[in-house]
């Protein structure tokens, strides 16, 4: 409740879908997104940005649904796990984790993929990790297992699925990598 003893509303584009919410300022994007819109792909872990699993995308960057309040993201785009598949079908990245078997149990699941779409976003935009030598040598280029393991270092998998979760990333990294080259060559 607001000083007045109302509940604010919120409005959130999720899913490119509006929803308007009556829910008190204190409450995390991740409970309006579980709790109130029904949105359970997305998973409670650790709660307290630990582990990942509650990884969502907002206007395209990821960050843990748990230590962000809900009305912090009023006018944003928040994409969820649920979000992630066109009309088209899976997104790149859901068919490559299927491929390399990146989910086993499937709980960190939803929150590895938006974290992998959200750090593949990041390497376009150049943006440097811990590990990251040169700049200019990653940005729009394939990254090795040591690069993508430090990106993703904020998203646990205790089922060990790592293997290939790496290699699903890799994968779709080179797929588009051979397409941003095939349209420079055009």
């Amino acid at each position: 409740m607001d000083s007045t003893g109302s509940t604010p509303t919120v409005s959130l584009r999720v899913n490119g879908a509006e929803h308007r919410l009556n829910i008190e300022s204190r409450v995390t994007l991740l409970d309006a997104l579980r709790e109130t819109i029904g949105l359970t792909g997305t998973k409670k872990g650790c709660n307290q940005g630990a582990c990942g699993a509650c990884t969502v995308l907002v206007d395209g960057v990821r960050v843990n649904a748990c230590l962000t309040l809900a009305m912090q993201c009023e006018g944003l785009e928040v994409v969820t796990i649920e979000g992630l598949a066109s009309v088209g079908g899976l997104h790149p990245l859901q068919r490559a984790f299927i491929r390399h078997d990146g989910l086993q149990c499937g709980y960190c699941t939803p929150g590895q993929l938006c974290s992998a779409v959200g750090m593949i976003d990041e390497c376009r935009q150049g943006m440097p990790s811990a590990v990251t030598g040169t700049v200019a040598t990653n940005a729009h280029g394939t990254l090795c297992d040591l690069e993508i393991k430090e990106r993703m270092s904020g998203n646990l998998c205790r089922c060990g699925a790592y293997g290939g979760i790496t290699a699903a990333i890799a994968e779709v990294m080179a797929q588009e990598m051979a397409g941003v080259r095939a349209e420079t060559a055009s």
